[in-house]
């Protein structure tokens, strides 16, 4: 996000081509979008980083996100009196020799309330626009990609990530490291396939990419308790197998 404080800044990029942007105004741009900047005056601006939102309010948030729209031309949100006097201390608090990160912390998640509880919901709907249009790419390319690779440097290679980066992205969206969430997936892909398919268990193998039946059967004992051939007569007796 980006705060403009003083002067006028002129910004280019997918979302603001060729804006310009004026003291009281605040954009917000994605992380992977590209932007240019150039102070047209002597210009003062805030910018607030972040790989996630430090979200106060989960509930407005959601409503937030989930209802998102774009807009036919998006547009400089004006900031408020209440935003001003945030921004003002937190104009003093970096302005400090040593800022305590602490209190920048609770102010970002201060920022973040004021900005999602104190404007309209149908401005709010298509300014977090970005942010609904990364989550669903990110997602999309994740879940279209996850079974294609054999390791998290590869997964992030494919998107055009650096390994860093990618693994901070998929822990903020999906809660997990990104390993652990592959093999989760790879686990109740194989479970069902085993469960509610016909498919030989040399076939369900070589399309997860085991070298061998035997590193299959290990996988699938510590996975479920028992090997595929005994998970496939369990199930036909009505026994209920569950993930490890």
């Amino acid at each position: 996000m980006i705060f403009i404080l003083k002067g006028e800044l002129l910004v280019n990029s997918d979302e603001y081509p060729g804006t310009n942007l004026k003291k009281g105004d605040f954009i917000l741009q994605a992380i992977n979008s590209k932007i240019e900047l150039l102070a047209l005056t002597d210009v003062e601006y805030i910018v607030f980083w972040f790989n996630k939102l430090p979200v106060v309010c989960e509930e407005r948030y959601h409503e937030i996100i989930t209802n998102s729209e774009a807009p036919i031309t998006y547009s400089a949100l004006k900031i408020n009196d209440k935003l001003t006097r945030l921004l003002t201390q937190i104009t003093e608090y970096l302005e400090e020799h040593n800022p305590c990160d602490q209190i920048i912390n609770l102010k970002s998640q201060e920022l973040v309330f004021v900005i999602t509880c104190y404007y309209p919901i149908h401005q709010l709907k298509a300014f977090f626009y970005p942010i609904s249009k990364y989550i669903e790419h990110f997602h999309v390319f994740v879940m279209q990609n996850y079974h294609k690779v054999k390791t998290v440097e590869e997964f992030a290679h494919l998107g055009g990530y650096s390994t860093t980066t990618f693994r901070r992205l998929f822990k903020n969206m999906y809660g997990e490291p990104v390993y652990e969430w592959i093999l989760n997936q790879k686990k109740k892909a194989i479970l069902d396939e085993l469960q509610n398919t016909n498919q030989k268990v040399g076939e369900v193998s070589k399309n997860y990419g085991f070298d061998s039946l035997s590193h299959f059967a290990h996988f699938c004992k510590s996975s479920f308790g028992y090997s595929p051939r005994e998970l496939r007569t369990r199930t036909a007796q009505g026994e209920k197998i569950q993930i490890r």
